[in-house]
């Protein structure tokens, strides 16, 4: 019976994502910073985990025992203008969204290539491939984690390793209700987030769909291999990255503000 281990198990998409392959019959190893929050959770392990600590990384894996698949999911969302995200914020970005996944790919990634097998899942987002305004630091660290495993699907599936990109659109998950926004309620950037709520209520995103599709998406990638490393997750996702890939930088633009009618 395969294993497969997923962090940020207390909300979201990894909660629901143990609960999809727990269903599809995998032995889960669900994880999270405060373990207490797993207690409800039907699963083979609960383990705590803090993907911005070395010792709690290791602790962790050890654990586990044998990995076979990884999900990368754990992270934190933080918004604002590049202009005045305090510097220290960013670097916590960073160290949660990339270098925690990071640090759990050079876990377990060695137990994987001696095996010869093994399936690292990496939670991107549609922002790992297009940057919105307000949201360019929680893209940055998506882009940076889309170029890592882009290089990593590479080098590893030499040794029978897949790597699955996930880019999931807009859904319901408590990493809006745990965004953290700086400099967006005064002057001079103020309008624009008035522009930015203006275009998710228009778009609908209030009656977006649950987890639950991204959960089954992750194990859908985990059975049955994609053609390539990405998968968008989403109508809006599936729009979005299409006309990004058809469409030169001023085009995308250009068309993107037309379809959102947004005036900044």
């Amino acid at each position: 019976m395969a294993r497969a281990l997923i962090t940020g198990c207390s909300s979201g998409f990894g909660r629901a994502t143990a609960v999809e392959l727990k269903k599809r019959g995998y032995e889960v190893v669900a994880t999270a910073r405060r373990p207490e929050t797993l207690a409800d959770l039907d699963v083979d392990e609960r383990l705590a985990l803090d993907v911005t600590d070395d010792a709690s990384v290791a602790a962790a894996v050890g654990a586990a025992g044998p990995i076979d698949v990884l999900v990368n999911n754990a992270g934190i969302g933080i918004g604002g203008p590049v202009e005045l995200v305090p510097m220290a914020e960013v670097r916590r970005l960073f160290e949660t969204n990339f270098f925690g996944a990071l640090r759990m790919m050079q876990a377990v990634l060695p137990q994987m290539r001696a095996r010869g097998a093994g399936t690292v899942v990496n939670l991107s987002s549609v922002s790992g491939r297009v940057a919105a305004p307000l949201s360019g630091f929680y893209a940055a660290s998506k882009f940076a984690l889309e170029a890592l495993s882009e290089a990593l699907h590479i080098e590893v599936g030499h040794f029978g390793i897949r790597v699955v990109i996930i880019e999931p659109g807009f859904f319901r998950t408590n990493l809006s209700e745990s965004h953290t926004d700086y400099g967006v309620d005064a002057p001079p950037y103020d309008a624009l987030r008035r522009v930015t709520e203006e275009l998710e209520q228009r778009l609908g995103r209030a009656q977006a769909p649950g987890p639950e599709v991204v959960a089954a998406a992750i194990a859908d990638a985990v059975e049955s291999p994609p053609l390539g490393p990405r998968v968008p997750v989403g109508t809006d996702a599936e729009m979005v990255l299409a006309a990004r890939a058809t469409m030169d930088d001023v085009t995308f633009e250009r068309t993107m503000r037309q379809m959102l009618d947004a005036e900044w």
